[in-house]
């Protein structure tokens, strides 16, 4: 028995139909650009083309059914009856498609992103994996100079480490902002040279069995003006007091504002402009929040990133970042790389 799906069942007025591929992954294993699963009370459908039948065969507690490239095309001809939908994936040609097969269509927001974000011993596992893997990769390349290479040399260089250290890919383009270009918070690497005196913000991740993770750290190529450092001891001083404040039941906008109020008191209020942290599993960027209009309350098992950033348009920036797993009293920090602000060639 598929316990995942045992779990969304619980939660179900009528049968789901899941759309969204990332969630036929959770609930099933079953990796596809093609599919769809109808979770009913006694029997679970998975529902894919020709090209992905063999791998779906091989799939444990559902039923597979072959349909053509059109999925749900496909689905309109064959259901009906009352299904729950997911609102956030289908889109409104989608959905019409449904409609005019006749089918009632109700429509289900975040149920199965709800179980997501709570993860099992399993997915922990895996995500201890791909933080360490980031550990080290950012540990070498602290080793290396970074002074008159070029952001997107030094961009490869940190992916080939990953994959050396054994990511099986990047969690996403990993990005480098050196000097003025670390003033925005997600800044595209190029061809600029990083110079002496600057700070270079590295944000990078690795994939280990589809789960992500994520992590950021500044490094000082050189003694940096005074307003940089003290920018950089108010951040770090901010994301410390953000960790140590995670804990099941602090909302994400409590959260946030552990780190927030204390940027914002400095000399360096307005400059922190984006949100806290985000969760992370399957995708890089899923539920819960932290951020000034986040809803959510924290849970055991979530997992999520703690993030605060300092910026000067321009100029340059600061971010400093881990993965935590939420615990009833506290959180198990996976980001193990030194946050003490590393001077590198």
């Amino acid at each position: 028995m598929n316990a995942r799906v045992e779990k969304l069942r619980a939660l179900l007025e009528e049968p789901l139909l899941v759309t969204n591929l990332v969630n036929v992954r959770y609930l099933t294993g079953f990796v596809s650009s093609n599919a769809a699963l109808l979770v009913e009370p006694e029997r679970v459908r998975l529902f894919t083309d020709f090209r992905y039948a063999a791998a779906a065969r091989a799939v444990e507690g559902v039923e597979l059914v072959e349909t053509r490239r059109a999925v749900v095309g496909d689905l309109a001809e064959r259901l009906s009856g009352r299904i729950g939908f997911e609102a956030d994936d289908v889109s409104y040609a989608g959905y019409e498609t449904l409609r005019r097969g006749g089918l009632e269509l109700v429509p289900r927001s975040g149920l199965v992103e709800r179980l997501r974000a709570v993860k099992d011993e399993e997915e922990l596992a895996v995500l201890r994996d791909a933080a360490a893997i980031t550990e080290r990769a950012f540990a070498r390349l602290a080793g290396e100079r970074f002074t008159g290479r070029s952001e997107r040399d030094l961009a490869w260089r940190m992916e080939q480490l990953l994959r050396e250290e054994g990511a099986e890919e990047t969690a996403f383009d990993i990005a480098i902002g050196s000097g003025p270009t670390g003033g925005a918070p997600h800044s595209r690497p190029s061809e600029r040279l990083v110079e002496r005196g600057e700070t270079v913000v590295v944000d990078a991740g690795a994939v280990v069995a589809g789960y992500n993770s994520d992590c950021t750290r500044t490094f000082a190529t050189g003694a940096l003006r005074d307003e940089l450092e003290r920018a950089y001891a108010v951040c770090l001083e901010a994301q410390q007091a953000a960790v140590d404040a995670v804990s099941a039941g602090i909302s994400g906008r409590d959260l946030d504002a552990v780190a927030r109020e204390r940027i914002d008191a400095s000399e360096f209020a307005g400059r922190f402009g984006h949100g806290l942290g985000h969760g992370v599993g399957l995708l890089v960027h899923e539920g819960p929040v932290a951020r000034p209009e986040s809803e959510d309350v924290l849970e055991p098992a979530n997992v999520l990133t703690i993030e605060p950033g300092i910026y000067f348009e321009g100029e340059g920036g600061i971010r400093i970042e881990d993965i935590v797993i939420v615990r009833e009293g506290g959180a198990e920090v996976l980001s193990g790389f030194t946050k003490e602000l590393v001077t590198v060639q």
